[in-house]
């Protein structure tokens, strides 16, 4: 039996993940998730490919809105803004709608970051899609990357483990939601399958970038794991691990949840 083992968002794109135990799936995905974001001067994205230390920003949910942490910094709350001014900020190719918060936010994150930067939020009527290339129903999605979910079997972790030379943890990849009881990289093969309530399709293998390579504790980089994943996880110049989804309802999964395979899937 495949299971629901763990649960994750990132409420501002790039910056440290929470663990939850359930997660609501609303139009763009788990709710929630990535619905906040760091840009330049120019309004583009900044992420840990660039800015490792991103992942020492700790993100969480709060009565007013997102509650943003960093070392050596006192927290502060931001909300929503209501009726602001919409700037176009880029997410890879796209160009998007996004609202402004507040100067005060703004340099707040600037000096976590220690880099001028502003901080946007994904209004409710994003007009955002997947890549039809990928997903020909063009599911809504918020700054992820390209794709809402993205699912990892511990199987698939345990097999890169035995490869390197100290194991490292999940968190390294990311991802929304961790399940057990599939064999190594059978998430690969996945086309529609379930979770708990909610029926899932399987769009899209994951190329990993830089990310991984980053310690989210400290921030420090090495070579690992894509100089090992590049032995035997490569496709084309892709090195892949993990699968990109997309929920076709709205719903609630939680950890427990089984997870269902159709035979031809």
């Amino acid at each position: 039996m495949i299971t629901v083992t763990a649960l994750h968002l990132y409420p501002l794109k790039g910056a440290r993940g929470i663990s939850v135990d359930s997660i609501a799936l609303d139009r763009f995905g788990p709710q929630g998730d990535r619905r906040w974001l760091l840009v330049d001067a120019d309004g583009c994205q900044i992420t840990q490919r660039d800015v490792p230390r991103l992942c020492l920003i700790e993100a969480t949910p709060s009565a007013k809105g997102i509650r943003l942490s960093a070392p050596n910094l006192q927290s502060i709350e931001v909300a929503p803004p209501e009726g602001a001014a919409r700037r176009p900020v880029r997410v890879w190719d796209d160009i998007i709608p996004a609202a402004p918060t507040s100067a005060e936010a703004d340099a707040w994150a600037s000096e976590a970051l220690g880099r001028s930067c502003h901080l946007v939020h994904c209004p409710d009527d994003s007009p955002r899609r997947t890549s039809p290339e990928y997903d020909p129903i063009g599911s809504p999605v918020s700054f992820a990357d390209g794709y809402p979910i993205l699912v990892i079997g511990e199987a698939s972790l345990a097999d890169l483990n035995r490869r390197l030379a100290a194991p490292l943890p999940m968190n390294r990849f990311r991802p929304n939601v961790v399940v057990r009881g599939a064999e190594p990289f059978a998430e690969d093969g996945w086309r529609r399958f379930r979770m708990g309530p909610i029926v899932f399709d399987a769009v899209k293998p994951c190329a990993r970038c830089t990310v991984p390579t980053t310690n989210q504790a400290t921030a420090e980089r090495g070579p690992e794991p894509l100089r090992t994943l590049a032995t035997f996880r490569k496709r084309g110049s892709a090195v892949l691990f993990g699968m990109n989804v997309v929920h076709r309802a709205a719903g609630t999964l939680r950890v427990g949840d089984t997870v269902e395979i159709p035979p031809t899937a």
